[in-house]
């Protein structure tokens, strides 16, 4: 049996739901080990769709357990809206098939006021923040001052720990001339919503662990993408976690060696949402076509995304720096009907070709892609399940992109639905 992790390798949005959506029917066990409610999966499933922030993706294959690691910073709010949608909807009806380390960080109510009024004062210099709460949650976490899961189920703790770090969060929100939060103002609320969530807490890096000695498949969802990695991304517009494969090692707890297969998602194109340096955007109909077609707005935040061409020196050091063996090309039904597509497949500047890609915002935005031009097809693929019935020029497409990045694409997504997917390679048994 084998063990997975699935990593975005763009800006984020790249449809690893959908794709552990689809992995988990092979899995024993899906885990989310880092992100918060910041992060969105759509998922269709016979004509239904079905948005979530924490629970990981694969919920939908019955049987299957889901569990939330010691990474993931969560909003107890969003959790039970997540959890009783989905027990209306009949999932998750079984308490054990969801597991919460009670080492997960809580975004408390002061962690989503102070990230709104932070990125209210910056005014023009907006990073895009969700507004979620996630870099305060993240600055208490690191600071030791912040509250887990562990102790907002214990009532006889959460209000001692509520009220040791309410003089300093106050402090700072009178800062940005934000009123005052009292105890007795959300204490009720969090002891509510901590009922409803003890009865998942577990320890979920003992369950995983044990589970890989029994020879149990598991597989790690990441959230965002690895260029909004806090150490290795487009900094400072990104997020407040390490969103790389080997963050699953860190977050839940065990030995790098246990990995066996890392899966990187890419879109057959680009999108990023906020601020930030960004290459190939498209600010022209093009760029709208896309958008449109691909319905790119946020699953989180409902915002337009910003769409450009495919970038290959932000895949290739996404690639490189998750160790991914494969690949899963997404949205690719988006590029039909256009004449021709552009891939970036290096970058220059003042003139001469940039051999890495950049470490700073500064020197990403001041590069000019080189571009490849390849031909486009104008066929409907949505209803193709096989590599080999696709257009010959959507098939070229694909080649082009194996060659160039010397990684196999075993899985092609040509549509929203869990069906509108191509598998030449289960990643599971490449393994």
């Amino acid at each position: 049996m084998a063990n997975l992790v699935v990593v975005g390798t763009q800006w984020g949005d790249e449809g690893k739901g959908k794709l552990i959506d689809i992995l988990a029917e092979f899995a024993d066990i899906v885990v989310r080990f880092q992100g918060g409610a910041n992060a969105g999966h759509t998922l269709l499933v016979d004509g239904e769709q079905i948005i979530t922030h924490l629970v990981p993706s694969g919920f939908l294959r019955q049987g299957k357990k889901v569990a939330i690691g010691p990474g993931v910073v969560l909003d107890p709010g969003t959790l039970v809206e997540e959890i009783d949608d989905l027990q209306a909807r009949g999932l998750l009806s079984d308490p054990s098939a969801l597991l919460i380390s009670p080492r997960a960080h809580v975004v408390m109510p002061y962690h989503k006021m102070l990230d709104a009024a932070r990125e209210t004062s910056k005014g023009t210099e907006k990073i895009g923040t969700t507004l979620r709460g996630i870099g305060p949650c993240m600055e208490d976490k690191v600071s030791r001052s912040g509250i887990r899961i562990g102790e907002l189920v214990d009532p006889e703790i959460l209000g001692e720990r509520i009220t040791s770090r309410l003089p300093e969060m106050n402090a700072l929100l009178s800062l940005y001339g934000h009123e005052q939060v009292k105890e007795k103002d959300i204490l009720p609320e969090l002891n509510t919503l901590a009922a409803r969530l003890s009865p998942f807490v577990a320890d979920v890096g003992a369950v995983i662990r044990s589970s890989m000695d029994r020879g149990r498949s598991v597989l790690f969802e990441g959230a965002q993408g690895t260029m909004l990695d806090i150490d290795h991304g487009t900094y400072p517009f990104v997020t407040s976690s390490n969103t790389l494969a080997a963050a699953a090692c860190t977050s839940i707890g065990f030995g790098a060696d246990r990995i066996d297969a890392v899966v990187g998602v890419a879109k057959a194109y680009c999108t990023r949402v906020g601020a930030g340096p960004f290459p190939t955007e498209l600010s022209d109909d093009r760029g709208l076509q896309i958008r449109e077609a691909g319905g790119e707005f946020g699953a989180t935040t409902g915002r337009p995304r910003r769409c450009g061409w495919l970038d290959l020196m932000a895949l290739r050091h996404a690639l490189a720096i998750n160790g991914c063996t494969s690949l899963c090309l997404t949205k690719l039904d988006v590029l039909g009907g256009m004449d021709s597509i552009r891939i970036a497949v290096g970058y220059k500047k003042d003139g001469k070709e940039v051999e890495e890609f950049p470490s700073s915002t500064g020197s990403l935005a001041g590069v000019e892609p080189v571009y490849e031009e390849v031909e486009g097809w104008q066929e409907d693929i949505t209803g193709i399940r096989d590599m080999e019935e696709l257009p010959a020029k959507a098939r070229a497409y694909i080649e082009r992109l194996e060659t160039l990045l010397n990684l196999p694409v075993d899985i092609v997504s040509v549509g929203a639905s869990r069906s509108d997917t191509i598998i030449s390679q289960n990643p599971f048994r490449r393994v």
